[in-house]
């Protein structure tokens, strides 16, 4: 018990210490937002508006949050700006639970003769790769059995990074040579992870917003060999976005929800920026859990996104 308490408490210390940068970034902006005031008046409100929207939690999420403020302010009649830190917590924590997220332990896996299959998408640059290793990782540290496949063909350096994460977890890496068919692989790698009795199987793909199209059609004929191995597969399609690019992240979480069923995000790389907001405006704006948040360069640094620890670290 004590050692699962030590256990939690490094995880919740490294997310305090991944959001420092967006912390600092949002309480600067909200001691100056109450600057001179005593209560939560229209300027106030208008001012916190803005640290919002500069913070990236995006314009139809806050305006949710500020309409959910003035609500209280109007019911409260006075309001100290003094609890404008605690009612902001709160009306987050709160918007954020009516959100789809992920109960339990996100490693574990359904009864099935069949291996979980995940299809990781997601553009170039955003830790996709990264993001694979960790997750078959945390995976294999839970006693399944992993096998990886380098489906994303377009990009020598794509295989190559990921055989290196196989071998760094010690997972197998089925590939072919670049410029091979996607598909080709999918259907190899789902084969050897049932011939090999796997337990779970990852798959990345190709990281190019080149053209709509062309995306939907190469993502639905890998979904579709892969069924013609596991019927029920991809039981899960993640998509990586980069939390450090603020709006463009919304804008890639839209274009790939047009181009594929995802039904699951993972936001990276919130430790190098005071963009962290974003998870709260994604989580809001699609009807799509976050499950993993990249919080550190270390193998262990990405952790499965609960909502109250997340909020808690930003307003601590």
């Amino acid at each position: 018990m004590a050692l699962f308490g030590l256990f939690n408490r490094d995880k919740k210390e490294t997310l305090d210490k991944g959001l420092e940068k967006t912390k600092e970034s949002v309480f600067k902006k909200l001691s100056r937002a109450v600057a001179g005031k005593s209560k939560v008046d229209d300027e106030v409100l208008d001012n916190l508006e803005e640290v919002l929207i500069t913070s990236d939690v995006g314009v139809d999420t806050t305006l949710k949050i500020i309409e959910r403020i003035e609500e209280r302010v109007a019911r409260d009649k006075f309001m100290g700006t003094a609890e404008l830190n605690r009612i902001l917590k709160e009306e987050i924590s709160e918007l954020l639970a009516e959100n789809d997220t992920i109960d339990g332990d996100a490693y574990v896996l359904p009864e099935s003769d069949d291996p979980y299959v995940i299809m990781v998408v997601g553009v170039n640059g955003v830790g996709k790769t990264t993001t694979i290793g960790k997750i078959a990782n945390q995976f294999k540290k839970q006693g399944k059995s992993v096998i990886l496949g380098a489906a994303d063909t377009f990009r020598a350096a794509a295989i190559d990074q990921l055989v290196v994460w196989g071998e760094r977890v010690g997972i197998p890496v089925i590939k072919q040579n670049m410029g091979s068919d996607p598909a080709s692989v999918a259907f190899d790698t789902l084969q050897s992870a049932k011939a090999q009795g796997a337990d779970v199987v990852i798959v990345d793909t190709a990281g190019r917003l080149h053209n709509k199209i062309n995306l939907m059609n190469e993502l639905s004929k890998i979904k579709n060999v892969m069924k013609k191995v596991v019927p029920d597969a991809p039981h899960e399609i993640l998509l990586v976005l980069d939390g450090s690019t603020g709006q463009n992240a919304f804008e890639q979480a839209k274009q790939f929800s047009k181009a594929t069923d995802i039904n699951t995000l993972a936001v990276t790389k919130l430790d190098g920026t005071a963009k962290g907001g974003v998870v709260i405006g994604i989580s809001d704006q699609f009807s799509i859990p976050v499950k993993y948040i990249g919080v550190g360069e270390q193998i262990d640094d990405l952790q499965i996104f609960r909502r109250e620890e997340f909020v808690d670290s930003l307003f601590s």
